[in-house]
């Protein structure tokens, strides 16, 4: 199970989803080369979400061309038939979604005892009480700052009033996951994610999109005035 960062962080984690997959190898080496501290992974199955990307066997030819941590994101239903096969395959973090799963606590411990990272992730319209009970046995909490199921979306703007009710209640518990923030993540925006002790920013066409993903990394990692 890999060490992660105490909070506050400032990872970077380009989302594979917006890369050229008829390159995918060379595009995920250029980000690591680039700077980049985890590669974000979007599996979506068509049903928890409108559209359909990749399996555990891409996952595995992933893992062969990078060091860098696997941040997957499982936007599927009935999450549990398949995090074994993920770990198996690569995975160093499995993040869920609180509204996919009946019994959270149970697939979290799943995850730690296939021996990755545990994640939850929220939607836009699910509030931040949902994890009241869950962020003791978090590594990790994924605000969703666009509805999954497609990239290149315009960042939510109510996200950062989500964010800071997520603070309060963490700080409400005495315990701080690491919090990912995912959808329309860029540079512009990258200031007040940290402002709101976000450590871990998901970005897919802020940085594929671009001509030189060394560029907006650094400047995502060290955003205008921080």
């Amino acid at each position: 199970m890999i060490d992660l960062p105490q909070s506050p962080a400032r990872l970077v984690a380009p989302s594979i989803l917006s890369a050229d997959f008829a390159r995918l190898g060379a595009e995920i080496q250029a980000v690591e080369a680039g700077g980049a501290d985890w590669i974000h992974v979007d599996v979506m199955d068509g049903r928890f979400v409108p559209n359909i990307t990749i399996g555990p066997p891409v996952v595995r030819s992933i893992r062969k061309v990078t060091r860098l941590p696997l941040d997957v994101h499982l936007m599927i239903e009935q999450p549990e038939q398949h995090i074994a096969e993920f770990v198996e395959a690569g995975a160093d973090i499995v993040t869920i979604h609180a509204e996919a799963c009946l019994h959270l606590n149970r697939i979290i411990a799943q995850i730690h005892q296939a021996g990755a990272r545990a994640g939850v992730s929220v939607n836009p319209a699910t509030g931040v009480e949902v994890l009241r009970w869950l962020a003791a046995d978090l590594d990790l909490i994924l605000v969703m700052s666009v509805n999954p199921g497609f990239g290149g979306q315009r960042f939510l703007p109510h996200t950062l009033q989500k964010l800071e009710e997520l603070g309060t209640l963490l700080d409400s518990l005495g315990h701080r996951p690491l919090i990912e923030v995912d959808g329309g993540v860029g540079p512009d925006n990258a200031a007040a994610l940290y402002q709101r002790k976000v450590d871990v920013l998901v970005a897919g066409n802020a940085v594929f999109r671009s001509s030189d993903y060394a560029s907006v990394i650094r400047r995502l990692h060290h955003p205008t005035g921080q």
